[in-house]
């Protein structure tokens, strides 16, 4: 049976560009599972309502609906069991947890701050108002004021990425040999970037750049297939 994901889009319904839709989907991949994508956006609230909530991603798997990215990877790897699993033991939780806090606490919010202005134009019409309302009242400032420079942005994220680069010099993933949930959770960060805005946030050749390299490039290029609305 397929798994439906209701996942954030943009004006494009193709662009995709939710980090916590981008976590699932690469997980959903993992465990090698078919998925109907939904289109969803800021203001369809209502579409949400058997969720109990409304926000994405919200999976619906036969009776089943998991929201919360988090608590959907822990409902994959109980219910499939016999498939390749997002975080393996108790070790592999742990790890997958600091990844989820990290690329909230210190990846988001320097990403924030580099594409914030860049997808307000993203979205659907319909969205903006909520959006720009919404986003200005928390950051307490306007969207094109709260954006930083190019130059600023990559002296930032130069330093948010330390930790992640050195980790990197070291294995292929952040998970080790093989990726797995803990990469996913950082890797939707990147994807939040890529598919809004042109801001350059890792230089080429980078560990880091390199590592989101081999990430677009998993499952057949899943996520280098999704369209960026800043190309």
């Amino acid at each position: 049976m397929t798994v439906k994901l209701y996942d954030l889009a943009g004006a494009n319904p193709a662009v995709r560009f939710s980090p916590y839709c981008w976590r699932v989907k690469m997980a959903l991949a993992h465990k090698g599972l078919d998925v109907e994508t939904i289109a969803w956006r800021f203001t369809d609230k209502d579409e949400l309502a058997f969720s109990g909530q409304g926000l994405v991603p919200v999976l619906r798997d036969g009776d089943m609906v998991v929201h919360d990215s988090w608590a959907i990877a822990e409902y994959l790897d109980k219910t499939y069991p016999d498939r390749p699993a997002l975080m393996d033991g108790e070790q592999g939780r742990a790890l997958a947890n600091f990844a989820r806090h990290y690329a909230q606490n210190v990846l988001g919010s320097t990403i924030s701050k580099a594409i914030i202005a860049d997808i307000f134009h993203v979205l659907d019409p319909k969205d903006r108002t909520y959006f720009r309302e919404s986003r200005e009242k928390r950051i307490g400032a306007k969207l094109e004021a709260f954006q930083i420079s190019r130059e600023e942005t990559l002296a930032q994220m130069t330093q948010a990425l330390s930790p992640l680069r050195a980790l990197l010099k070291d294995q292929p993933f952040v998970n080790g040999k093989r990726p797995a949930f803990a990469d996913y959770c950082v890797f939707g960060a990147f994807m939040w970037a890529r598919n809004t805005s042109s801001a350059k946030i890792v230089e080429d050749g980078d560990a880091v750049w390199e590592w989101r390299e081999r990430m677009l490039d998993l499952f057949d290029g899943l996520a280098r297939k999704s369209p960026s609305a800043a190309a």
